[in-house]
């Protein structure tokens, strides 16, 4: 991990323990995503997917915000002819753009992602807090959509994860309207799973991830996977996942052991992935 910590001028990368702290890091303009931001994480999202030791990722954003969807003033996005924000051609990686590789990246990232949300979420920046498995918040988070007031519609993935998380009619109403919504109530919607103080946002997350990371990482990658997979399928096709998610845990044969020895002896396990 070392060189591409040394790589990093838009974000910041931590180790602790078995838990990766991703955070966004252009305050100045609430670490709105330009390319080069969008670069450097995906570069890390790279390194921490190979690294075994590495079991789950906190993101978040330094400062005020979390992030306030593209960075347009470095060229994130272009106008149209017709006065429309687009997503610039120039870093188009593939036939939906820079939006539609940010969407698949956080979709296809194989371990835990909890999002420290710290301030606004906007725009792809809701989406990518979105795109988290769980979220922990401040009462300082505020989530927005934003598009219907760039005259677009979503974008990023948005339309794919907000309904998954907060339902059909309450996504309908976010994106509709366009409005703020705060922590408290962004917490009965789903949208965030705890609330905690500003002052201790980092600190929780990083706590939360612990939680997850003390169970055999297998185990842990496969229940992500299945739980993605088994959203949107019926439940003999949802069966059968599981049944591969089994065979593939199956193979971490020391984990296994432990896990039973744990068990009986009443302690907690220690999990290599092997």
């Amino acid at each position: 991990m070392t060189d591409v910590q040394q790589a990093l001028e838009f974000t910041t990368f931590d180790r602790r323990g078995h838990v990766g702290v991703l955070t966004l890091s252009n305050p100045d303009r609430l670490n709105a995503l330009s390319a080069a931001m969008r670069a450097e994480v995906e570069a890390v999202l790279t390194t921490v997917r190979a690294d075994d030791d590495l079991r789950a990722l906190v993101l978040t954003g330094a400062g005020r915000g979390f992030c306030a969807g593209a960075d347009l003033a470095a060229g994130a996005a272009v106008m149209s002819e017709g006065g429309q924000i687009r997503p610039a051609q120039n870093d188009k990686l593939d036939e939906m753009g820079w939006v539609g590789r940010w969407a698949t990246m956080w979709a296809s990232f194989d371990k835990p992602v909890i999002g420290a949300i710290n301030g606004v979420a906007a725009g792809a920046g809701l989406s990518t807090a979105l795109a988290c498995d769980v979220r922990i918040g401040s009462e300082l988070a505020r989530f927005k959509s934003v598009f219907i007031e760039r005259n677009l519609s979503p974008d990023s993935g948005l339309s794919f994860f907000l309904p998954r998380v907060v339902g059909y009619a309450a996504a309908a109403d976010m994106i509709f309207t366009s409005r703020a919504v705060g922590a408290d109530e962004a917490l009965r919607l789903g949208l965030l799973n705890r609330i905690v103080p500003a002052t201790e946002l980092l600190d929780a997350a990083v706590a939360y991830a612990d939680e997850m990371t003390q169970w055999p990482p297998l185990a842990l990658r496969m229940s992500k996977r299945v739980l993605q997979h088994n959203v949107d399928c019926d439940l003999a096709s949802a069966l059968r996942f599981e049944t591969l998610g089994l065979d593939f845990v199956g193979r971490a044969r020391n984990d296994a052991k432990e896990s039973r020895a744990a068990f009986l002896e009443k302690r907690k396990g220690v999990y290599t992935g092997t």
